[in-house]
């Protein structure tokens, strides 16, 4: 017969030890604060869900949802101990480095940039709006100057007051009403929640911007500003066919056919409306850094003089760091060694923004410190060669400490004993260096070195705030001299007179792939020296 659990044979539980004390599985206090972040992860959720919602974006809700349900089941669950840990740290990865770099590389297959930017719809309203002229009896409104945003660079929006006291809010998209406007005697706007009303001073320094927007109004119509303080409503001259999928315009009756694989309208004779919009170009992008000879030539030139400049800043801190350190590591007594160690560390220490606008006046050229010490006139800044050099030592003199730092703690951990055996069985000083400190010192600094290299080969603030690229070839100048890849990349997506957003993701993909390659030759390289260990 089998025996019960609990009976008389039944093994007994051992009696816990006198003023032993049974831990709790769980306080009330955690079981709070995973309530509060559950609560903190549903509050973000619905804040995401809202805008995601209302725009149409129905993958992005189904992405939020799916987080969101993943983290209640993780941290609801009494299994997965791993994954509570280890999710916070993947989501954060997903979502800061993988979603940038497949948005980026979804973005270097299309023409996304100036003239490109929207649907094709977007693009037959924009050039229709465009095109409008003043008709007689047309409709005029009372202009308010706005921005969404930042009253310079924010973009720009007309705050238009109807005769009827309704205001309205047009940019390249359409009107809107403005329900919760504020307005005074004459009309104008004196205050919209949204909205940041331009001064007269802001007006003036987009006037440029002003007199080229129209606000797509009603079909075949446009508002557009007469002045910084008036609108009016014309008709378009420029209009659209659907039968024939092209724009004629009515004034002079050239006609612009559509080329969906351009996504732009073009006349016989190849001119195109400067309004296109967005299509997948494929790897038309990247064949231009081969294709297209002044493009290459450019980007070949930066990309050698980025190695250099990289490889350079990295042997650079890297020497002169570990011959500081070395300095400092000697068993003589060094008097004030703290104190030279304080003052060392003291370019790692301060703001690198500011040091680098501080050494960008030094090599002034009418009044920077360099020429007045050497008692020369060198246009540092003026000569590809000087311009070069200059960055390079700017950036080796901030990056030096840190290498100091990490070859001095480094050499602490080398036993002395290998090095006084190395000399004792004959070998020199340098012998002694080479062979058992140095392979000993690359252990630790061999991964320190990738990154100073991967670092330095993306340093956009090194080279924009004391060069900024130049000085600039007369027949290329979007590409200067000291121009590193990604302050190219920049000046392509927003620092040129039209933007190139696909072109500029397609050379960040090859900056990726190159700092990617690199590193992992590197990684590959530096673990041979591991066996210096075994």
């Amino acid at each position: 017969m089998a025996r019960q659990s609990g009976g008389a044979g039944a093994p007994k539980a051992p009696a816990p030890l006198p003023g032993a004390r049974l831990a709790p599985r769980g306080g009330t206090a955690g079981h709070l604060v995973k309530a509060a972040l559950l609560a903190v992860s549903v509050g973000v959720a619905v804040w995401a869900a809202i805008p995601l919602a209302q725009a149409g974006n129905w993958i992005g809700l189904a992405a939020v949802a799916a987080v969101t349900a993943l983290v209640f089941w993780i941290y609801l669950s009494k299994r997965h101990i791993p994954a509570k840990y280890l999710l916070p740290g993947v989501l954060l990865l997903i979502a800061f480095q993988v979603v940038p770099v497949l948005y980026t590389i979804g973005t270097s297959v299309t023409n996304y940039g100036d003239g490109h930017r929207g649907t094709k719809e977007q693009a037959i309203a924009q050039i229709e709006a465009a095109s409008v002229a003043q008709d007689e009896g047309a409709g005029d409104y009372v202009l308010t100057l706005a921005a969404r945003g930042d009253a310079a660079t924010g973009e720009l929006v007309f705050l238009l007051t109807g005769d009827d006291g309704r205001v309205l809010a047009g940019d390249a998209d359409g009107l809107e009403p403005v329900p919760d406007a504020s307005t005074g005697p004459t009309g104008k706007v004196t205050a919209a929640d949204g909205y940041t009303l331009l001064t007269a001073a802001e007006a003036g320094e987009r006037s440029e911007e002003i007199s080229e927007m129209a606000v797509p109004a009603q079909e075949g119509t446009g508002i557009r500003a007469s002045g910084l303080s008036a609108a009016y409503e014309g008709r378009a001259t420029r209009v659209y066919d659907a039968g024939c999928d092209c724009v004629t315009d009515t004034s002079t009756g050239e006609v612009y056919t559509a080329d969906d694989e351009r996504g732009a309208f073009y006349s016989e004779d190849g001119r195109r409306l400067s309004q296109g919009w967005r299509v997948g170009v494929g790897a038309d992008n990247y064949a231009r850094v081969v294709t297209d000879p002044g493009i290459a030539s450019s980007f070949f030139s930066i990309l050698g003089w980025n190695v250099v400049f990289a490889a350079g800043t990295t042997l650079g801190v890297f020497v002169l760091g570990l011959s500081v350190a070395l300095a400092m590591h000697t068993r003589r007594p060094l008097r004030g060694r703290t104190a030279y160690r304080l003052l060392l560390v003291l370019p790692y220490a301060m703001p690198a923004f500011a040091m680098m606008l501080l050494w960008r006046d030094m090599f002034n050229a009418d009044f920077g410190l360099i020429n007045r010490m050497l008692g020369t006139d060198v246009d540092w800044l003026g000569g590809t060669s000087t311009a070069r050099a200059a960055a390079l030592t700017i950036n080796i003199w901030l990056g030096f400490p840190y290498m100091f730092l990490i070859a001095t703690g480094a050499l602490q951990a080398i036993p002395r004993e290998l090095v006084q055996a190395a000399r004792i069985d004959g070998a020199g000083a340098w012998q002694a260096f080479r062979n058992v400190t140095l392979p000993l010192l690359m252990v630790a600094m061999a991964p320190v070195l990738i990154a100073t290299f991967a670092f330095n080969f993306n340093n956009f603030n090194a080279i924009w705030l004391t060069t900024e690229g130049g000085p600039f070839p007369s027949d290329s100048p979007m590409a200067g001299t000291t121009d590193l890849l990604i302050t190219y990349t920049y000046r392509l997506a927003f620092g040129g007179q039209s933007a190139q957003y696909g072109y500029a993701a397609a050379i960040s993909v090859f900056i990726f792939l190159i700092v990617t390659l690199i590193s992992y030759l590197s990684l590959r390289r530096s673990a041979a020296l591991e066996e210096v260990n075994r």
